[in-house]
């Protein structure tokens, strides 16, 4: 696959950077990434990895778009009240760049179709607002062995998180949460977000999918970003991979014998 003369000169800032280059955007223009969830932070990841060239771009959710939802979600306006996130996210995707093939999912992913959905991506983007989700989308992209790009919000935190569980020194997405998918959480709504907050936590999630694919920079995956906008302060932690985690412990095992074979 090469790029197009109209290609090199829309993605031209990505190819004069020496470690994206040419290899790195054709790299971009393959990738088939799905994203879980259009709303906060799905909303700016959508704008940035349509606009970086992402080559197939689907993404999955089941709500429609509410009033309250325009404070922080701006890939959309007044007029998309009603109407289905993934359409109007759609609409907005192809205003951006009609070059990305770009694919609207309008249902709930569960634990039952999650590894449907996964099947024959590169790279998935979670943003969804339940712990539930998170751990069905979690399961697949590990038994997959799909990179998972895991971005949070709440009030004035964010976080955000690459796993990639299989791999020996590498923690999955279990080894951080735990494995109790009925523990409590507040909502959005119960607890109220910082607008601005979103679109810089989706903006970095976007840059950790474009990573996954372009392979620049360092390796995030086994690390933890945390934002606090109170302090505007930001910092990396190291999360630890569970030798005992009953989901990548085993797999990872298994991949360090087949190495070793």
């Amino acid at each position: 696959m090469t790029l197009t003369d109209d290609e090199l000169e829309r993605y031209a800032r990505h190819i004069v950077l020496r470690e994206v280059g040419g290899v790195g955007q054709t790299a971009i223009k393959q990738a088939r990434v799905l994203l879980i969830g259009a709303g906060g932070i799905g909303s700016p990841a959508i704008q940035y990895l349509a606009a970086a060239g992402v080559g197939h771009l689907a993404v999955i959710d089941d709500d429609k778009v509410a009033l309250s939802n325009l404070q922080r979600q701006t890939l959309y306006g007044t007029r998309d009240i009603g109407h289905e996130k993934v359409v109007a996210a759609s609409i907005a995707a192809r205003k951006i760049n009609p070059l990305t093939s770009f694919e609207a999912i309008k249902e709930r992913i569960t634990a039952d179709n999650a590894p449907r959905l996964l099947d024959g991506i590169h790279v998935v983007l979670d943003g969804s607002d339940n712990f539930a989700t998170r751990l069905a989308v979690a399961d697949a992209a590990l038994a997959l062995r799909v990179p998972l790009v895991s971005a949070a919000v709440a009030e004035f935190s964010g976080q955000l998180g690459v796993f990639r569980g299989w791999e020996a020194d590498k923690p999955c997405y279990r080894c951080f949460v735990g494995h109790d998918p009925e523990r409590a959480e507040a909502t959005c709504a119960e607890q109220g977000v910082l607008g601005a907050l979103t679109g810089v936590m989706g903006s970095l999630a976007a840059l950790e999918v474009i990573r996954a694919v372009a392979s620049f920079g360092e390796d995030s995956a086994g690390k933890l970003l945390l934002v606090d906008a109170l302090s505007m302060r930001f910092r990396t932690i190291a999360l630890p991979k569970d030798p005992g985690c009953p989901a990548c412990g085993g797999l990872a095992n298994l991949v360090s014998a087949s190495d070793a074979a």
